[in-house]
């Protein structure tokens, strides 16, 4: 939208429209009405609790068509009721009502929202909204792991130059460089996949204060446990106050924040890389790199990435670092901040868009890595002097220095000390077929080891 204050919403909307069924204002609406709704059936189910009826088949298709058919234009009726109440988990509690009215269901009106905190209700539906934000992103990220896996693969034997401290170093190979990338994401995206989505619906101090004095022969942690676990798909946590203490969200965004801070590795490595020409990019037609410079080709995705992973991260390590702490057993700072999870998600969601099609218009300049290999022949250093150690030879780390360092170093130059080394023959033999191009050491093997 042209007017809107943030970018997500305006600039990136359309990158990140999988995102607005998880984290929209109607989707947390819509996952409240849900936790009501599976709360009133499960109530009914329950034997000990006789004034809460056994609903018919009927009727629970009846309730279960509330949550179904609910649409962005149900969720205004509640923010309607809203601007009445003023309390937004009250709103919904009276649309249900409303929605029960005049039907068979009417006499369980009261038992909507029974015993509950609005917390109760409200920490369900986050997690179900992070269930849902989760099976949106993930994807992404798995894509990005797949593209830099490929590249890695095709580009297994294919030797550079590396560099450390930005000075040239013992060659390895491309795709040695970009396994190392695809392994610590696959790392991250593990750690995330790992993390149980937790939820309470105990009560206002999470005893069941309310709950055992109009039921006190019902076992509410089990009853409870049955709509957390199997109705909604998340793992039940008795140990709470008022709230949920988040600490599983603070796991989650950090993870997904480390996840985005590797990203942001990979960005400016490839953006280095495209600065050093090993790299170039697929041209798009109609594009502009610069408005006063034709000639460029400017590597925008990966500046584009890597400044929204900043922005995710600032947000996903406010949420870790704000959520676990709440005065006492119950403070309102977190249901402000919880409202940003979407933006925390939806920066992350833009940076790896621009990261894949950045990756889309890589191509290797395979010419341009030969020539910085071949002008790199002082890097053989490390393997001589390392065979020198083998043949007891004195001081060889020393010798090589004096040889090499802050010297240009022809092939010529490296054969020769060679020759005079008192070496085994096929040690001499094996150093005087070495290049700096053959000098790659296991790096192709290791991008076997990807999974």
């Amino acid at each position: 939208m042209i007017t809107a204050i943030s970018p997500i919403d305006g600039r990136y909307a359309s990158k990140v429209n999988d995102l607005t069924s998880c984290f929209s204002e109607f989707a947390l609406i819509r996952a409240r009405v849900k936790v009501e709704i599976l709360w009133l059936l499960e109530l009914c189910n329950e034997p000990a609790i006789p004034e809460c009826r056994e609903v018919t088949g009927k009727e629970r298709l009846a309730l279960l068509s509330i949550v179904e058919r609910f649409t962005p234009e149900e969720a205004q009726k509640v923010k309607d009721i809203e601007k009445e109440t003023n309390h937004d988990v009250k709103a919904v509690e009276y649309y249900i009502k409303n929605q029960l009215e005049g039907t068979s269901l009417g006499d369980l009106e009261e038992f909507i929202h029974f015993a509950c905190t609005s917390e109760d209700i409200n920490n369900l539906s986050h997690a179900l909204m992070l269930k849902d934000g989760l099976a949106a992103l993930c994807p992404y990220q798995g894509q990005i792991i797949e593209e830099i896996s490929r590249l890695a693969r095709q580009y297994r034997n294919t030797p550079m130059l590396a560099r450390t401290h930005g000075q040239t170093a013992s060659p390895t190979t491309i795709g040695k460089e970009l396994a190392v990338f695809a392994d610590r994401l696959k790392g991250q995206s593990r750690r995330i996949a790992a993390i149980e989505i937790l939820g309470k619906l105990n009560g206002a101090v999470g005893n069941f204060n309310a709950h055992l004095s109009a039921y006190p022969e019902v076992n509410w942690a089990q009853l409870t446990r049955r709509v957390i676990e199997e109705g909604l798909g998340i793992k039940q946590n008795l140990f709470t106050t008022q709230i949920e203490p988040h600490d599983y969200m603070a796991e989650l965004f950090d993870a997904m924040a480390r996840w985005n801070t590797i990203l942001i590795d990979f960005n400016r490595d490839i953006w280095t890389y495209i600065s050093m020409a090993y790299f170039g990019q697929r041209t798009v037609k109609g594009e502009i790199g610069s408005s006063t410079m034709p000639h460029k080709v400017n590597p925008i995705d990966f500046e584009n990435s890597e400044g929204n992973c900043g922005l995710a991260n600032a947000i996903l390590s406010h949420l870790s670092s704000k959520l676990p702490i709440s005065r006492l057993q119950r403070d309102l700072t977190d249901s402000t901040v919880l409202r940003n999870m979407g933006v925390g998600f939806g920066y992350s969601m833009i940076a790896y868009s621009s990261a894949l099609k950045g990756i889309g218009k890589l191509k290797l300049n395979e010419s341009v890595l030969a020539r910085d290999l071949d002008q790199a022949w002082e890097v053989l250093a490390e393997p001589i002097q390392t065979v020198m150690r083998k043949a007891g030879i004195e001081k060889p780390y020393e010798k090589l220095k004096e040889l090499t360092r802050g010297q240009t170093i022809t092939p010529e130059i490296i054969r020769e000390f060679i020759e005079k080394l008192e070496l085994l023959p096929q040690d001499k033999e094996r150093l005087l077929q070495m290049t700096p191009a053959s000098y790659v050491g296991m790096a192709p093997a290791i991008v076997d080891f990807l999974d």
